[in-house]
């Protein structure tokens, strides 16, 4: 139950658009009286966030599925619709001037209610089609094989970019580290220091046939030595190629 409030917390953000929404839901829940409606914006919400805090149903979600994404039981929350709603029928109701002026309030209080998503570190200006930085499309083609998959470990500010750029450059960690999971081979990548002697190891487990540093990362060690030759470079970022991990490559490629 504890995780399940501190996971709430970190869904409400800075908390204002939590609270217009738990507002909005009372007000509905007092004033509209349509049974559809009132389905779709008040019980709607109120079981959803019942099912969230209750232990019961998170064990359930936790034997069923995976407990690192059981925050997205808030995406059924319809928080967009019943603020919208429960604004447009409060300035129906109030006519006029004040209608008027509710109305520019409640958009200067959304305004105010948190920071545009472009805000976060992991989005960047589109460089290209894909909407991914070039340096990840740069790489991906490089190390792509023909007819098979390839392991290779990125660092953190690459890996939203590669999963959605190419269906055949697998990972050893995904998502579920950019939301707090531990994984110790990330936590190595992430350091500014790179000790090899720690770290090969964990990429031979893996089944890494290549390893992405950025070009400002000092590397503890002497590549050569672990059976490392550098395989490719691009503009701030060097990949290293394994060669202790076999990769069959098709004829003619």
């Amino acid at each position: 139950m504890n995780n399940a409030f501190v996971t709430f917390q970190k869904y409400m953000g800075t908390g204002l658009i939590t609270v217009w929404f738990l507002v909005a839901v009372i007000f509905l829940l007092v004033w509209e009286k349509r049974r559809p409606r009132r389905i779709l914006f008040v019980y709607v919400p109120v079981i959803v966030l019942l099912c969230f805090f209750n232990p019961l149903f998170a064990g359930l979600f936790g034997r069923m599925g995976d407990e690192a994404t059981y925050f997205r039981v808030f995406w059924l929350l319809p928080v967009t619709a019943v603020i919208s709603y429960s604004a447009v029928l409060s300035v129906d109701r109030l006519k006029g001037k004040r209608a008027v002026f509710f109305a520019v309030l409640c958009l200067g209080l959304i305004a105010v209610s948190g920071k545009p998503v472009y805000s976060n570190s992991l989005y960047s200006r589109a460089e290209n089609i894909y909407h991914v930085p070039d340096s990840v499309v740069e790489i991906c083609d490089a190390i792509e094989v023909p007819g098979r998959e390839v392991m290779a470990a990125f660092p953190p500010e690459m890996i939203l970019y590669v999963r959605q750029y190419s269906p055949v450059v697998c990972m050893p960690y995904g998502r579920e580290v950019l939301m707090g999971s531990y994984d110790e081979f990330y936590t190595l990548m992430r350091e500014k220091e790179i000790d090899l002697e720690r770290l090969v190891p964990l990429s031979r487990e893996k089944g890494c046939h290549y390893v992405v540093f950025g070009k400002d990362s000092l590397i503890l060690g002497e590549p050569a030595d672990y059976g490392w030759s550098l395989f490719y470079s691009c503009e701030g970022y060097d990949v290293w190629r394994d060669n202790a991990v076999p990769l069959i490559v098709p004829e003619g490629h």
